[in-house]
């Protein structure tokens, strides 16, 4: 009894390290925040909302089941010590859980609107192609899961219909700083990554012009922020400045400097520390 009782623990605990809990976790926290600051608190504990973020949960524990089953090759050199598919979950296993969280997703989804469906079954495809494909060429794999960063708000406007234009800017600071991040991450991952003939953009172009990426990048989003705010919302730019600028400031100082493995997982773990700050200013609108 003790032995599978232990057996059970040691699976759960696998389960939540190989799905990422933190950052599922901070994914049903944007949510909730988007709703009850951007749509209204009547509809926090609206069902609905929560059957969304269930199903939105679910399909990005799939992806990072996926993304790990495809990539434990390059994790046993990137990060020997979080490997977890071959070990203690399986590979069959692991492919089962990913069927089955996506299957359970897509049809929660199909449930609150064919929209809705029709969006998490595209977000399992491109996580799967991500996966499978995508993410050893450049950009573009950095690019998809960008996407689904900023979607994972934006069906919140698809399930209440709120058309409030700060979800659309939030959705946006969603996607550039998680593009941000993942071709730090690149960086972060050079060395297995190039053992094993992926094409990323700090393979292709080199560290140092990957960073030239990086900058362009924070430089478009940000001038888009401060246009979109001129245009639709008119928010004063100390509210910029306290949860976007400065902390965006630091991020590319530190970027410039950077130069080691874990200096860039410092950086990618700051971008989700910015993440997380642009989630809490949605209460300060």
């Amino acid at each position: 009894m003790e032995t599978a009782i232990t057996r059970l623990k040691d699976f759960a605990s696998s389960l939540l390290r190989l799905t990422r809990v933190w950052n599922l976790l901070i994914i049903a926290l944007a949510q909730y925040f988007t709703a009850m600051y951007l749509v209204g608190a009547n509809v926090v504990l609206n069902p609905r909302l929560a059957l969304l973020t269930l199903s939105t949960l679910l399909i990005a524990a799939a992806g990072y089941i996926i993304n790990d089953y495809y990539d434990v090759k390059i994790d046993l050199i990137n990060q020997p010590d979080r490997v977890v598919v071959g070990r203690s979950i399986g590979r069959r296993y692991a492919l089962l859980l990913h069927s089955m969280f996506s299957a359970l997703g897509i049809v929660i989804g199909v449930y609150l609107s064919l929209w809705i469906g029709a969006v998490n079954l595209f977000s399992v495809w491109l996580l799967w192609l991500y996966s499978n494909t995508l993410k050893r060429k450049p950009f573009i794999g950095n690019l998809a899961v960008a996407l689904l960063t900023g979607l994972s708000i934006l069906v919140v406007d698809a399930l209440f219909y709120p058309h409030h234009s700060l979800i659309w800017i939030y959705a946006l600071f969603a996607f550039f700083m998680t593009l941000v991040r993942e071709i730090v991450k690149d960086m972060e991952d050079l060395k297995g990554d190039n053992t094993f003939g992926c094409r990323t953009l700090p393979i292709l172009p080199g560290i140092r012009r990957t960073k030239a990426v990086i900058f362009l990048v924070l430089i478009v989003f940000l001038s888009l922020v401060l246009v979109l705010n001129r245009l639709y919302t008119q928010l004063p730019l100390y509210y910029f400045a306290l949860f976007l600028f400065i902390p965006v400031l630091l991020l590319a100082i530190w970027l410039l400097r950077a130069d080691t493995k874990k200096e860039f997982t410092w950086i990618s773990t700051f971008c989700k520390v910015i993440l997380v700050l642009g989630i809490i200013s949605m209460a300060f609108v």
